[in-house]
């Protein structure tokens, strides 16, 4: 059985105050985007996880699909497995791909064994996984708040634009990322912002990570530019960084200026 964990973009992203358990409260949008892995599951003796594609960090035994397997084996009589994940959604990226790559191992898991866990009950194991994995069990829009991990129903629909994103093989830990962040209050919910026309949210839908992360790496900036330059509705980072993504009328025709760059192009 195989599936393919797609990445996500953030539309939008206030971190608003600091939580008492270390995290931050957060609200943003999280939109699903075409640029995927690929991961395969069959029963086999004996266990075994592999990769190809981008190396991933770490053993083994840390990685997030082997840990949604061992998460599901505390409940069920589940037999051994063999998976294979094929890399290609960049790491520490901001698109999300190692907690799609959890999502989609817990459902894959759920239906090759037949368990009959219901969204809210994968979405439960997911979250125990990473803030963002319980996203990619539904993977629809969705408005987000507290860690990232409680979801609200919002009419964001971006169907007919298209999407260029920039990765600059450039991976940013979530430390760093928060290192220099200052929550701040918004004077409106992102909600509100992302219900105008997209024309509207270059002045209103930021991402608060560009404010700490953009004069330290100015190659950052310079790709948000270049995509308005290229004529984007819409430009931002995604998530903690460091892929910068342009949202277009239409696809936009690029030339060689992203060419040391990892890039996807695709409808939303």
């Amino acid at each position: 059985m195989i599936s393919f964990p797609n990445a996500k973009i953030n539309l939008g992203l206030f971190i608003t105050e600091k939580r008492a358990d270390g995290f931050h409260n957060l609200q943003s949008c999280f939109y699903p985007i075409g640029w995927s892995d690929a991961l395969e599951l069959i029963p086999a003796e004996p266990f075994a996880f592999s990769s190809s594609g981008l190396p991933i960090p770490g053993e083994t035994a840390t990685n997030l699909c082997v840990r949604a397997y061992e998460l599901l084996k505390k409940d069920f009589a589940l037999p051994s497995i063999q998976m294979h994940l094929h890399k290609i959604v960049p790491i520490g990226a901001g698109l999300g791909g190692g907690s799609a790559d959890a999502a989609f191992a817990l459902k894959l898991i759920n239906e090759q064994f037949a368990l009959g866990l219901s969204v809210a009950q994968l979405q439960d194991y997911a979250r125990r996984l990473g803030s963002d994995c319980a996203f990619f069990i539904q993977n629809k829009p969705v408005y987000c708040v507290e860690k990232g991990d409680v979801f609200e129903e919002i009419g964001v629909d971006l169907s007919g634009y298209s999407i260029l994103l920039i990765y600059p093989n450039l991976a940013i830990s979530t430390a760093e990322a928060y290192a220099n962040i200052r929550p701040t209050k918004p004077q409106r919910p992102l909600r509100d912002y992302l219900q105008q026309p997209i024309k509207t949210w270059r002045q209103t839908v930021r991402n608060d990570f560009e404010d700490s992360l953009f004069p330290n790496y100015p190659v950052l900036p310079k790709i948000k530019q270049q995509l308005y330059e290229l004529g984007a509705v819409y430009a931002s980072m995604s998530g903690s960084g460091s892929t910068v993504y342009g949202i277009f009328d239409a696809p936009p025709v690029i030339s060689n200026q992203f060419e040391d760059y990892n890039v996807w192009q695709g409808k939303l």
